[in-house]
């Protein structure tokens, strides 16, 4: 096995944690709203999960282990993408700020200050900010 198929296969593995977490936090009130399913949808394509691998994951999305991000920075680039997933094509509509809350705090974003976390990102997103800029902000926040 070569050095690049070692990285592919980590990489392959961490997208399907990833969105694994995501399934579960999608999949908390016991199923998934149309809006929830076409994120999901597009959340798959954007991690290069394929059908078969995205079908056993709603099947069992215990399966695959969780790779939370240790840094507080890795949460911030986390969190830029899962916002611009859930801001782009408003594909949840009004429920943008209720998915998005709820993938902050499996983030590891603490109760008492995601919503201001949340706002932010979104305040962030509509001046479509990049990726560094969105977590230098969020790290120099004022509440």
């Amino acid at each position: 096995m070569s050095i690049s198929d070692l990285f592919d296969s980590g990489f392959k593995d961490r997208n399907k944690g990833h969105f694994s977490a995501i399934v579960r936090v999608a999949m908390e009130n016991g199923h998934l709203s149309t809006e929830e399913r076409l994120f999901l949808d597009k959340l798959a394509k954007q991690l290069e999960i394929s059908q078969e691998e995205y079908a056993e994951i709603l099947a069992n999305p215990l399966k695959y282990p969780i790779n939370p991000p240790h840094l507080h920075v890795q949460r911030l680039e986390r969190l830029y993408d899962l916002s611009r997933m859930v801001y782009a094509d408003h594909i949840l509509g009004p429920k943008q700020k209720e998915i998005l809350t709820r993938f902050a705090l499996a983030l590891g974003f603490t109760p008492g200050n995601v919503n201001y976390i949340v706002d932010k990102a979104l305040s962030l997103l509509v001046l479509n900010v990049d990726a560094d800029t969105f977590v230098y902000e969020m790290q120099h926040m004022n509440k």
